[in-house]
């Protein structure tokens, strides 16, 4: 059976950290706190003039190199985000023309930071239909760009980066299932009112700061803790496996508690749960496949080892998929 594998992973982080001593600085809060409750102690800021697609194609480019591609081999790119260079034209086009992918589709996928978890379920589809035998999903934030830096219920939480994976066909091993799904009644949990049909920019919109990341912590929290580990299992039994079976959990970094718990209901090992939420904050859809390239990066997944990405995010939504790992190129 053709199924779509990853043969390269790539991650790019802007070179100015903001450690939790220095929100101290701009906003009330402490470095004890932030840990306490997140388990973040730095995260990563884009400079005033980088973009999405900046970023993104860091993490194409490292991701080309690793899967031994050339970009103008590529037949689709979909770049998962929810802080794009502008409206439209999709960052994917963007990516696309400035990595020399001249022979790719492209669009963008919007579904918070379950977006990375998403797009590589849509990918798979394209590959394993026959459509498509290369394709680039890239994960990039920008989310400095969208916080309210006086609010620190959610200031404290995200921070900047990119990650990307390049799959292909394969006749052995890789995606063995995933699952999406959504919550949209809880829309109103997380999300930014500003700039879009519904509140278009204005002088009123811009003074009413509705240009910012708006987030219910308590309400978010909760479905999380609800959804991460519920939908670990479904992807699970999809592919035939049970929790047994998983070698590595790579969920998305929002929270350690939120990690925990995950992790807890597939009775894994913290070892066997990749966590670098200390370093980076929530990445949102580049905090998975930033993730997963560090795991690789430190030998922490073989061939044949079973492979869990998990994710929720703004919609609501949430995903999941479960791989079989073959070695990268």
């Amino acid at each position: 059976m053709r199924r779509a594998t990853i043969t390269g992973l790539g991650k790019y982080l802007p070179e100015k950290v903001m450690t939790n001593k220095d929100l101290e600085e701009i906003v009330d809060t402490s470095d004890d706190w932030i840990k306490a409750r997140t388990g973040i102690e730095e995260r990563r800021i884009a400079a005033d003039d980088v973009t999405a697609s900046d970023l993104g194609v860091k993490a194409a480019e490292e991701a080309l190199e690793k899967a031994g591609l050339k970009a103008d081999q590529l037949d689709l790119i979909i770049a998962a985000t929810i802080t794009p260079d502008m409206m439209f034209p999709a960052t994917a086009c963007l990516i696309q023309d400035r990595i020399g992918a001249s022979k790719a589709a492209a669009f963008d996928l919007e579904a918070g930071c379950s977006g990375f978890v998403y797009a590589v379920s849509v990918a798979s589809n394209f590959i394993e239909s026959g459509m498509y035998d290369n394709v680039m999903v890239v994960g990039t934030e920008v989310l400095s760009k969208i916080l309210n830096w006086e609010d620190r219920g959610t200031c404290i939480l995200f921070g900047d980066g990119a990650g990307a994976a390049v799959l292909q066909a394969t006749d052995k091993g890789g995606i063995l299932a995933s699952d999406l799904g959504s919550d949209g009644s809880g829309a109103d949990t997380l999300y930014m009112p500003g700039g879009g049909s519904l509140k278009p920019a204005s002088h009123q919109t811009v003074d009413n700061r509705e240009h910012y990341l708006y987030m219910e912590g308590n309400q978010v929290f909760k479905f999380a803790v609800k959804t991460m580990g519920k939908a670990s299992l479904k992807v699970l039994k999809k592919a035939g496996l049970n929790k047994d079976d998983v070698d590595l959990l790579v969920p998305h970094q929002a929270n350690t508690r939120i990690i925990a718990s995950s992790a807890k209901r597939l009775k894994l090992e913290p070892e066997q749960v990749f966590v670098n939420l200390n370093k980076y904050g929530n990445t949102s859809a580049a905090s998975v496949p930033i993730a997963l390239a560090e795991a690789e990066e430190k030998g922490l997944v073989k061939n044949g080892d079973t492979v869990v990405l998990v994710a929720f995010g703004a919609g609501l939504t949430w995903a999941s998929a479960v791989l079989e790992w073959n070695d990268l190129k």
